[in-house]
């Protein structure tokens, strides 16, 4: 498969800038990969579409304040800060993307917040755009924290809209949000509101839990046309016993397994036995799935509408065929669902 198979005509106007009214009331086009039949529905009817012992499986990663404002030393200029991973809580040393790059230098300071409450010094280039930061601070770690997050911003993709607002602090997460470390929110968990996760538990769904923290690897432009080419970055992600037992039960009794996002389908397949069943995981995952794909632990998926040349995008034409998936999105955009992070969602059966 190459880059330019991925690109298809998307309006702006259908990019969400905001999230549905009610989470589990957004668009769902549900597409049988055996048929090829495309139906139309509200999120919830989801429900309809599963039974007692199948298995739905989450990203409980929770999004952290990752963008920050600061003034450089001397000039003042402006700098936007994009914190992507902690490297040394000790030092206080962390991976970030600075806007703009040109004007960073090792050994600039950049102070943020009122009375420059919080100073940092660039002390590597670790790339082109991106720098590594020593946050200097006396206090104790916990508090370093409160501070750093406490000036920082719910980073909501700038394709969406400029600035973040009070709504997204809430709705720029899922329901199950735990473990923090995502620069990114799991987008196709978004649509699951506390009411229908009731009523998926009454019918008899269950539900497993990964934990995988989005860093910008699945949003980084893919600069290559040969697909086998591109390397993307490493994402940190926990699968623990308890939850790999549970979907290999499901897959054990011949039940649906569920993959809810295409960075779940990334983590159950980073880690699976020869016997095609999940295995429990601590550790990093570069993987990069794109079509033909041969998948071992879901049948399923539920995945948001990704613009062109996303890895996302490549992620689910993987699962549901190149073609069909393609053809999904054609009618998807004809039909005007919502596209990106707070658009609507597509499931295959």
């Amino acid at each position: 498969m190459k880059l330019s198979h991925f690109n298809f005509k998307l309006p702006n106007d259908l990019i969400a800038k905001y999230p549905a009214k009610y989470r589990d009331e957004s668009r769902l086009l549900v597409v049988n990969r055996k048929t090829g039949k495309f139906e139309h529905k509200v999120f919830k009817d989801i429900v309809k579409y599963f039974s007692d012992g199948d298995v739905m499986i989450f990203n409980n990663t929770k999004v952290f304040p990752a963008r920050l404002y600061g003034n450089k030393e001397k000039t003042g200029a402006e700098i936007e800060v994009f914190l992507l991973r902690e490297l040394n809580r000790d030092q206080r040393l962390w991976d970030v993307l600075v806007d703009p790059a040109r004007k960073i230098r090792i050994g600039n300071k950049l102070y943020f917040g009122e009375n420059d409450a919080l100073v940092a010094e660039v002390i590597d280039n670790t790339t082109s755009r991106g720098r590594t930061l020593r946050f200097l601070f006396d206090g104790t770690y916990d508090e370093f924290k409160k501070t750093l997050f406490g000036m920082g911003e719910v980073p909501l993709p700038r394709w969406v809209r400029k600035k973040t607002e009070d709504i997204d602090n809430e709705r720029y997460q899922t329901i199950f949000a735990k473990h923090e470390g995502a620069v990114a929110a799991p987008a196709a968990g978004l649509h699951f509101s506390r009411e229908l996760m009731k009523r998926l538990e009454i019918k008899g769904i269950n539900t497993a839990e990964i934990t995988l923290h989005m860093g910008l690897g699945s949003f980084r432009t893919v600069d290559v046309e040969d697909l086998t080419k591109h390397k993307t970055d490493s994402e940190q992600m926990i699968i623990n016993e308890e939850n790999a037992a549970i979907v290999n039960k499901a897959k054990e009794a011949k039940k649906n397994v569920c993959a809810i996002g295409a960075t779940v389908l990334r983590a159950i397949e980073t880690s699976v036995t020869t016997q095609d069943l999940l295995k429990p995981y601590n550790g990093w995952t570069n993987k990069f799935i794109f079509p033909p794909y041969e998948f071992s632990v879901s049948n399923r998926l539920v995945t948001n509408f990704h613009l062109p040349y996303s890895t996302l995008l490549m992620t689910a034409a993987a699962f549901g065929g190149y073609e069909l998936t393609m053809k999904a999105y054609e009618t998807a955009v004809k039909e005007k669902y919502h596209f990106g992070s707070y658009g609507d969602a597509l499931l295959f059966i």
